[in-house]
């Protein structure tokens, strides 16, 4: 099972800390002992459980766009957003503590602009969390127009790891970061994109087409 990147640092902490415990319940009468140590087990599993970075199949087709984020579509509504113009459509990914939560990239395109934004850590699945919440925006430039993203801390997710530098090149399904823990990622298509996804979709990044657009 290959490990996120963004996360091994986070592992092998969890892995001492884990091998001190259960040595240290090797000290402790039973049923002590075999309780603290299949506590910690169980915790070392669930965080590699967590970090888990598995491959995608990248879908191959002419202006697809595809979702940025593991998870639920909670919310899908037209919007006029200052980047992406009027008539745009709002996509809002809830991701759960039990999905995959590296995050890729929708489309090929540059990175424009990226902008880290401070804030509450209100409820991922509160829709307030997409202006209130601490969050990282990203606007790439693609043959379709510009397109918006962000990724949102949760009441629990609180570490946004983004990688991508302005002016990059990236590729559709390319990973960017993770959002540790449960949280959610938003994302704003242009009018020009013909929107396929539908809200309660479960999606999954790199490969669940949210879209597409014949202007590529």
């Amino acid at each position: 099972m290959r490990i996120a990147p963004y996360g091994t640092g986070s592992v092998v902490k969890t892995a001492i800390f884990c091998i001190i415990v259960i040595i240290f319940g090797i000290f402790l009468p039973q049923p002590g002992n075999a309780i603290l140590s299949a506590t910690a087990l169980l915790f070392l599993l669930f965080t590699l459980y967590f970090y888990r970075d598995p491959e995608r199949e990248i879908p191959d087709g002419k202006g697809l766009i595809v979702a940025p984020a593991d998870g639920k579509i909670v919310l899908k509504q037209t919007v006029d957003h200052p980047t992406t113009g009027p008539g745009s459509t709002l996509i809002s990914i809830f991701m759960s503590p039990f999905n995959v939560h590296v995050n890729r990239i929708p489309v090929d395109g540059r990175v424009r602009d990226l902008r880290y934004r401070e804030g509450n850590f209100l409820m991922a699945f509160d829709h307030r969390s997409m202006s209130d919440n601490e969050r990282m925006e990203i606007t790439l430039d693609t043959a379709a127009g510009f397109i918006w993203f962000s990724q949102v801390s949760g009441f629990v997710a609180r570490r946004i790891v983004c990688d991508l530098e302005a002016g990059q090149e990236v590729a559709s399904g390319e990973r960017f970061g993770m959002i540790k823990l449960g949280s959610r990622v938003d994302i704003i298509l242009p009018a020009s994109i013909q929107v396929t996804a539908t809200e309660g979709m479960t999606t999954t990044a790199g490969e669940t087409v949210l879209g597409q657009t014949g202007g590529f």
